[in-house]
């Protein structure tokens, strides 16, 4: 292996790929090598999400990083035919009660404020969406209708197809140091070899923080665990599912078969927020009954007949304010960040590529503003606040 490169990326998941691919884009001619320890990515955050896209958030730079993303998701198909990323239009749907309307409300005018592409919804228009759904206690809906969902084993093969595709160069090793030089980034060392760099990426998802110590700096990244679900429906629906976000938190999306002769399915998840954070990724059963399946069928009435096939847990790299945090590190210069997503990485991934590789090449990220994302708002003390990030 030659002992340099121009830039060196930890994480070869979809941000560590998307950043890849942009900076070829951007113009990087030199050698970009993604180290990734584990090339089945069988923890990796991207493999085992949702697979969520939406420009629902009340933060502009939010809003225009997932409308980037959206137009980049659009055209994967095309240019990775064999992945099926199978990116859905299918919308976003949001469902308020009496006790969030007016919080939704006040979500709904901020996104609007913000750039999102957003439509208030009543009772009659929700049921037109979902007939079969009980909206006694429903007052009206958000819906986002260039959201959507993908499949997030496919986008990260599709996305680590193209960044190959340009030339970057993957490593399966674990990095056991970042070597600094009078504070900056010199190089990378994992296993019995090291690359001479001057910069460096972090684009490790949930362990971003544990990268970030072995540049000698701290990053306010913790891994929280995220649980879903995979259920057979009763019958092959006659309609297909936007996202659909109950007023209580659960929320589930179509899961299309691959095949006419395949059940039809959903996937459905629901944020416990008290989770204790840590690298946990044991499925917690119970929650099916406790959490997941009463709210699916007092939605849902024709829900009753679901045959549960599979749970999973993955991770959160969770923020403490929900945002990520991208750009260079103030205390290590050629130390750059791409983390924090805090359950948005994979909506967020291409345009995350682009900005970080601006950055990178230029010094800036020109084609979003993301400022509000630097690292040092937690120094300042200056944390954003997204009501949509929860």
């Amino acid at each position: 292996m030659p002992s340099s490169a121009d830039v060196v990326i930890i994480g070869g998941g979809v941000v560590g790929s998307a950043v890849a691919y942009h900076l070829r884009e951007a113009g990087c001619r030199g050698r970009i090598v993604v180290i990734e320890r584990d090339d089945s990515y069988s923890r990796a955050s991207s493999n085992l999400a949702m697979g969520g896209i939406r420009q629902q958030f009340t933060l502009e730079a939010s809003v225009r990083m997932v409308q980037y993303s959206v137009g980049f998701y659009q055209d994967l198909d095309r240019r990775v035919p064999v992945a099926g990323v199978n990116f859905r239009q299918r919308g976003y749907l949001f469902l308020a009660d009496t006790d969030s309307a007016a919080r939704l409300t006040r979500r709904y005018e901020a996104m609007r404020s913000a750039g999102a592409h957003v439509a208030w919804l009543s009772r009659d228009e929700i049921r037109r969406r979902l007939p079969d759904a009980s909206l006694d206690d429903i007052e009206f809906g958000v819906f986002g209708p260039e959201d959507g969902y993908a499949n997030p084993k496919a986008v990260l093969f599709a996305m680590k197809t193209i960044a190959e595709d340009a030339g970057a160069e993957y490593v399966r090793a674990e990095v056991h140091a970042i070597e600094r030089t009078n504070n900056k980034v010199t190089g990378v060392a994992f296993g019995a070899d090291s690359i001479d760099t001057s910069v460096v990426v972090n684009a490790a998802g949930a362990f971003a923080g544990r990268v970030a110590e072995l540049a000698g700096v701290s990053l306010p990244v913790s891994p929280v665990r995220q649980q879903l679900f995979r259920c057979d429906l009763p019958r092959h629906w006659e309609y297909r599912f936007p996202m659909v976000i109950d007023p209580d938190g659960v929320h589930w999306r179509h899961d299309d078969a691959p095949t006419a002769d395949r059940p039809d399915r959903i996937v459905v998840a629901k944020t416990k927020h008290h989770e204790v954070p840590g690298e946990n990724f044991t499925c917690d059963d119970g929650r099916w009954l406790s959490d997941f399946f009463p709210t699916l069928v007092r939605r849902m009435p024709p829900f009753t007949g679901l045959t549960l096939v599979e749970g999973w847990a993955g991770l959160y790299e969770m923020t403490p304010d929900h945002n990520p945090i991208i750009g260079e590190h103030p205390e290590a210069p050629g130390f750059f960040l791409a983390n924090g997503f805090s359950g948005h990485g994979l909506m967020m991934a291409p345009a995350t590529g682009k900005a970080v590789a601006e950055i990178v090449m230029t010094g800036t990220s020109r084609t979003i503003d993301i400022g509000v994302f630097a690292y040092d708002r937690y120094r300042l003390g200056a944390l954003l606040d997204d009501e949509a990030t929860l």
